[in-house]
């Protein structure tokens, strides 16, 4: 049995916030429900969702012409 790429995704989605909230990944880990699909992969049913605030996240627009 093989994660599946969602699985996979959820997966990093949970480090991604562990980090960015610098918060331990255990408890998100353990609170994962996990279903085998029609492939025999293993998905996440609950998989981790978190918000990045302004003050993080600052995206920088670039204006550009052309077929850039």
């Amino acid at each position: 049995m093989k994660l599946s790429d969602q699985a996979l995704g959820a997966i990093m989605m949970a480090l991604q916030k562990c980090l960015l909230e610098q918060k331990d990944i255990i408890p998100i880990l353990k609170d994962l429900n996990f279903q085998v699909d029609e492939k025999e992969n293993l998905s996440i049913n609950n998989p981790p969702n978190f918000q990045i605030d302004n003050e993080f996240f600052k995206p920088e627009i670039i204006k550009t012409t052309g077929s850039d």
